[in-house]
């Protein structure tokens, strides 16, 4: 079934609009890990898989923090740089996902090109430019506890409240921004693409410090 334009506008933006409220509560509540996430482009799937990249980033910003001690041992670090791996390859396969549900949603709403014309494209696409919002989100939040810790000089928490309005700032020029692309989309100006990133680090066939070492040394 085709979705009406306006529908998945409204829909992304429920979805951006969401990302403050979901960190306050997950830093009193983390979700449970696991779960499938829906394979078929619906609205529906597209705001889960959003919210699953929102949730990645959420873990992956505090496993930073941790891997920044000078405290533990090595081994805690390790296991610290081996947990950011995983979850920013989840963050780049989820951002992928987006894209992927938001294109096969879209391409049934565009207009035809005129005449000749090559189709425009974006230099982000409307994952990334999400998957920002929500890192902007995740600094907003960090950046209020700095700006309100009693523990705090008045110098720091003044310098944090300026960074935070600087940043509440960004984020509502980045979610006006994703509205004139979608709204770009819509007039048939530019074209969606997923933008395919192959990270390589992870793969075992790809990286050379992973598929060399398993050949065992050179003679």
């Amino acid at each position: 079934m085709t979705i009406p334009f306006e529908q998945l506008t409204a829909a992304l933006r429920v979805a951006w609009e969401a990302m403050p409220g979901q960190v306050e509560r997950w830093h009193e509540a983390e979700p449970p890990s696991g779960g499938s996430l829906p394979e078929e482009a619906s609205l529906e799937a597209l705001g889960s898989l959003i919210r699953a990249e929102h949730l990645v980033n959420h873990r992956l910003w505090h496993v930073e923090d941790e891997a920044r001690r000078t405290d533990v041992d090595d081994a805690a670090i390790a296991d610290c740089k081996r947990r950011i791996d995983g979850l920013n390859q989840a963050r780049n396969d989820l951002i992928e996902r987006v894209d992927a549900c938001l294109v096969a949603l879209l391409e049934p709403l565009l207009p035809p090109l005129p005449g000749d014309a090559p189709a425009r494209h974006n230099t982000e696409t409307v994952g990334n430019a999400l998957d920002r919002l929500s890192i902007l989100a995740l600094k907003a939040y960090h950046m209020a506890e700095q700006a309100g810790r009693v523990d705090a000089s008045d110098e720091h928490r003044r310098a944090c409240a300026e960074k935070l309005a600087v940043l509440e700032d960004q984020r509502g020029h980045l979610a006006r921004a994703v509205a004139e692309l979608l709204a770009d989309y819509a007039a048939g100006t530019r074209r969606p693409l997923v933008y395919r990133q192959f990270k390589m680090y992870n793969d075992p066939s790809l990286n050379p410090q992973l598929y060399g070492r398993k050949a065992g040394p050179r003679e």
